[in-house]
């Protein structure tokens, strides 16, 4: 797998901006011919013009490609002038818009801000390689923006990225045809509609940001058969769904599900995304019980799964998550001891657990609350401080709990001989200094990743 870029790419080059020069209403050749009119009339004075004043000399032939709107060094980008031109229309103009539209003059759409050029593989031409309005706030004259006509009629784009905008309307088929195009960024815009897997399929995205939109219905199982690394999709209004039984066999790197309206269990099949480094379950309304496959994700650095309904205990397989970085389970019902393994992780900095039902720590847990990096208040441990009441822990516990394949708590995927046998391969390793999480800028939606 490629290294993640959340830039607009290398092959995206610093751009020296230039302004318009406004365009002058002064035709000299009318006004040598009124001075030339005023002298016969007897109104006006001076020398009678040289015949070089009366017929300028013409603009050099155009060496590449000419058409009504000027010359072009190929039609790949005289057709990218005329996109932009039309799109450039329908924005309205105030003190964000004016930064970028006040440079949209002119047939070198490559100085234009916001657009970039490169040379496009297949056809060794130059083109629009790139658009970058993160953060432009660009709306339209009507209150509408859509991407139909502009995002879908730029052919040789390979990064489009509007963060903070407020295009509307829904991701248009059209761009489906888009070659060349790995990352798609719309988040933070008021883009509607489905999960647009129509045109997602057909394209070779790595990179998809589709976080805090207004898209509705669910998110089909295809979704996670795209070959993504970045796969953003939290903060939308999809409707109650479970999570797809094929999320393993999603390429993400980088996957976030937070905030939306996700429902049932994390399936098993989680356990075969061995790419996943950072996932974000958080704020949905799941259920069930940790499936220990997870204790597979063993480069996994971020696991939360806070503020939802799941329930049981913790997998003894998630002591094989020697990467973890950041562990959370916060708000939840969880409960029976927190496994010593977990606690021993060499790389956590940080485990939150508050918030649920947990009975027992060991010593190395203790030893994370007293760094400060175990939280477990609000829970039913004897002798912690800012622990539930009796009366809440007793209540809860004369419920019926029902964990499928109770019997898989106890395997330990990451060894052969169980979990007595126990050793870490990176044991006496000194943890990171700092959680270097993404995944979490993600839930900011100003954010420019």
């Amino acid at each position: 797998m490629g290294t993640l870029s959340f830039s607009t790419s290398a092959l995206l080059f610093t751009i020296v901006f230039h302004s318009c020069l406004a365009a002058s209403n002064d035709d000299p050749l009318t006004g040598t011919k009124r001075e030339a009119l005023e002298i016969i009339i007897g109104g006006g004075g001076g020398e009678a013009p040289s015949p070089s004043d009366e017929f300028p000399p013409s603009s050099p032939p155009c060496k590449h490609f000419q058409n009504e709107n000027g010359c072009f060094e190929n039609a790949r980008l005289a057709k990218a002038y005329d996109v932009i031109q039309r799109f450039k229309e329908k924005i309205k103009v105030d003190a964000n818009s004016e930064k970028y539209l006040k440079t949209w003059c002119g047939t070198d759409v490559c100085k234009y801000r916001g657009i970039y050029c490169d040379i496009r593989p297949d056809v060794k031409e130059k083109a629009v390689a790139g658009v970058d309005f993160n953060g432009a706030k660009f709306a339209g004259c009507d209150g509408t923006l859509p991407l139909d006509g502009f995002f879908d009629e730029l052919d040789d784009l390979a990064i489009f990225h509007a963060n903070s905008n407020n295009f509307t309307g829904t991701v248009p088929f059209k761009a489906s045809k888009i070659k060349y195009l790995y990352e798609l960024d719309l988040s933070n815009n008021k883009i509607a509609g489905g999960f647009p897997m129509k045109t997602l399929s057909t394209m070779n995205l790595t990179f998809l940001d589709l976080r805090y939109n207004s898209l509705k219905g669910t998110v089909p199982q295809q979704a996670f058969d795209l070959t993504l690394d970045v796969f953003f999709i939290n903060n939308n209004n999809f409707a109650p769904q479970m999570l797809p039984t094929n999320l393993g066999d999603t390429t993400a790197v980088y996957l976030t599900f937070a905030n939306n309206n996700f429902t049932g269990s994390i399936p098993a099949s989680i356990g075969k995304a061995r790419n996943l480094l950072e996932v974000l379950f958080l704020n949905n309304q799941l259920t069930g019980c940790l499936p220990y496959e997870i204790g597979n994700l063993t480069q996994s650095t971020v696991f939360d799964a806070s503020s939802n309904k799941l329930t049981g205990p913790i997998p003894y397989s998630f002591g094989c998550l020697k990467k973890m970085q950041i562990l959370s389970l916060t708000n939840n019902q969880f409960y029976g001891e927190v496994p010593e393994t977990v606690c021993k992780l060499p790389m956590l900095n940080k485990l939150s657990l508050s918030n649920n039902y947990f009975t027992h720590v060991g010593p190395a847990c203790r030893g994370l609350i007293e760094k400060k990096k175990l939280d477990v208040k609000k829970n039913c441990i004897y002798g912690l401080p800012n622990q539930r009441s009796e009366k809440e822990c007793v209540e809860f516990f004369l419920k019926k709990k029902d964990c499928p394949r109770m019997e898989t708590f106890y395997w330990v995927p990451c060894v052969k001989h169980g979990y007595d046998y126990y050793k870490y391969s990176e044991e006496g390793k000194s943890p990171a200094a700092a959680p270097s999480a993404r995944t979490y800028s993600t839930l900011t939606p100003h954010h420019r990743l």
